[in-house]
């Protein structure tokens, strides 16, 4: 009798133990371009995890904070604009709130009515919500006011103002987060638009003022007319700033840093390896004129360290420096409304412009970022012309480097012109023959602000670091295979099969297999491979052109194939395949 009284208490004490060690959950909760991702960087460090909602493709992100002597899961949620989901991402944030303990509900105070919708269907799940009336700062420059007392006692729950960016009102939403409560306020469905119009004429006054001028700069980039000529000459810019960071930290910095201090380790290991053999020749590579060239001896410890680092690192450094800045200054969703007219002909909407800038950094987030596109068709259409056209930058620094040293800024006009003719034309061929519909834009244009540097560089830094992690073993991987097939004759063997076609259609001496072989696993490599060649400008113009367009590097290949499936990847395959061999030979023919 004493036991069986007992065991019921037992569990008790156990349910209420389970109950306090388990860790809560903030939800950051709103429409999309609010500021979520800010307030998240603010109230998380550095290590943040980006995961996949299960059963979806749509990712969120996850990092933690203390609260006391208590540690707070905080989510970013995919934003909704409303609780009624339309799409995939608001289906996920529907079905992530029932998860949540506590929603921070960030609101756009330059836009409250919109905003409010949420806010009512939020108060109505009576999860504990406070609101953190976000970018305050820009309502009262443009002359909205917001009684936020006023708006407190309608909603019945804490509004703080903030200011993301420059982390006004952060430290106060923190300290408020425990008086987060259930709304008060209730309503019926089919009125709710009518209370959020009787809420805005309690709670906010509007007065003129006149157009400053980082407003005049919004409307003169919006406009075709205007918007367009900057967005090219802007574009522009940044690729020659991009290069010009890429080639100041390789040329000034690190290339010095390898010759005087691993260039003298690896000659002593050299040495002590007999200055050739199987195993040097793999580790060290081969000497040129008695040293270590670090381009063209080819060892996994000589080229296989000094391409990611000393080579790629710098400029994929530069660009994602430059991406950070235009995502964080609300610049990318007015380039994809410019840019949607002439997308649409591609297949395609405007907003495929931010996977295809992502692919200039790497393929592989490139390819996972056209998930934003609505239909499988763009998805197709977006993935095969980002493999053929768009070379990621690591490929590209090596482009520069090696087409730059040999055929000069003609030589590489020459490449950059060929892949974007090839790049509309092949997009405009996909939009013909592939049955399907492109879907008209919609996104929100967000004021612009300067970026707060914090999740700026936290964003720069999981990047870089992503593709270091990505980049350096496959990079190692490649010199390693390459230098095994050539001290096993495979190269020699595959060159005998494929060298007419590369011969014949592509001008290009059969040494190029071997290059076109590694390819596959990396395209930083492969470039790299062409150095010791001493190919003509007609022949490193040809090999830069094929090398980008053929076949995509293993690992944005594994994305395709997961992303598209093994029927679609075979079509695009085949598409690659032919495009390249036309291409290629038509090259052979024109070029002197």
């Amino acid at each position: 009798m004493t036991s069986s009284k007992q065991e019921p208490t037992n569990n008790k004490v156990l349910k209420l133990t389970e109950k306090k060690t388990r860790m809560r959950k903030i939800l950051l909760l709103g429409n999309p371009n609010v500021g979520k991702s800010v307030i998240f960087s603010r109230l998380t460090g550095v290590q943040v995890i980006a995961s996949n909602y299960p059963g979806t493709t749509v990712e969120f992100i996850r990092g933690y904070m203390k609260l006391g002597d208590e540690k707070i899961e905080i989510i970013d949620v995919p934003g909704t604009y409303s609780l009624e989901p339309t799409c995939k991402a608001e289906q996920v944030a529907v079905a992530m709130l029932k998860e949540g303990d506590i929603v921070i509900n960030v609101v756009d105070a330059t836009n409250l009515e919109r905003n409010l919708n949420l806010t009512l269907q939020l108060l109505k799940t009576k999860k504990p919500v406070i609101i953190a009336l976000n970018i305050y700062d820009e309502a009262c420059h443009t002359g909205i006011s917001i009684d936020v007392e006023k708006l407190e006692r309608i909603l019945g729950v804490p509004v703080i103002p903030t200011c993301a960016i420059t982390a006004e009102g952060i430290k106060n939403l923190v300290m408020s987060i425990e008086k987060a409560r259930k709304g008060t306020y209730d309503y019926e469905d089919e009125e709710r638009w009518h209370e959020v119009g009787n809420i805005i004429k309690t709670v906010q006054k509007i007065s003129h003022r006149h157009h400053r001028f980082i407003e005049r700069l919004e409307d003169t980039t919006i406009k075709p007319g205007t918007g367009i000529p900057i967005a090219l000459v802007l574009l522009f810019a940044l690729f020659w700033i991009i290069r010009f960071i890429g080639e100041g930290l390789t040329v000034f910095v690190l290339e010095p840093l390898f010759e005087k201090l691993l260039a003298p380790v690896m000659m002593k290991l050299s040495a002590f390896m007999g200055s050739g053999g199987f195993f040097h020749n793999i580790l060290i590579g081969k000497l040129v004129d008695g040293r270590i060239d670090f381009l063209e001896s080819f060892g996994v410890l000589t080229t296989g360290l000094f391409v990611p680092f000393a080579v790629v690192l710098p400029y994929i450094f530069a660009f994602y420096l430059i991406l950070s800045f235009l995502e964080d200054s609300g610049y990318l969703p007015r380039l994809g409304v410019l840019v949607d007219n002439v997308m649409h002909k591609l297949g395609l909407h405007g907003l495929s412009i931010i996977p295809i800038m992502l692919a200039f950094g790497c393929n592989v987030p490139g390819a996972l970022a056209t998930r934003i596109l609505e239909t499988k068709r763009e998805r197709f259409i977006a993935m095969t012309l980002m493999a053929i056209g768009v070379p990621c930058m690591a490929q590209l620094a090596m482009i520069i480097g090696l087409v730059g040293g040999v055929a000069g800024l003609p030589g590489l006009m020459l490449v950059f012109i060929t892949l974007i003719t090839v790049w509309i034309l092949l997009g405009l061929l996909l939009n013909l023959f592939i049955r399907g519909e492109s879907p008209e834009i919609f996104v929100e244009i967000p004021t612009y602000r300067m970026p707060y540097l914090g999740a700026l560089f936290k964003k720069l830094w999981m990047r870089v670091k992503g593709f270091l992690k990505e980049a350096v073993p496959f990079v190692i991987l490649g010199v390693l295979v390459a230098n095994i097939l050539y001290s096993l004759h495979v190269i020699d063997f595959i060159t005998g099969i494929f060298a007419p076609v590369v011969t014949k259609v592509f001008g290009l001496p059969s040494e190029a297999i071997a290059a076109l072989i590694i390819g596959f696993l990396r395209k930083d490599v492969a470039v790299g491979m062409l150095a010791p060649l001493n190919l003509s400008v007609k022949q490193i113009v040809i090999a830069s052109v094929i090398l980008t367009m053929y076949f995509p590097c293993f690992a944005t290949f594994a994305v395709m194939l997961k992303e598209l499936g093994i029927k679609d990847m075979l079509k695009s395959a085949a598409i690659m395949l032919i495009a390249t061999l036309i291409v290629g030979g038509v090259l052979n023919l024109i070029l002197r």
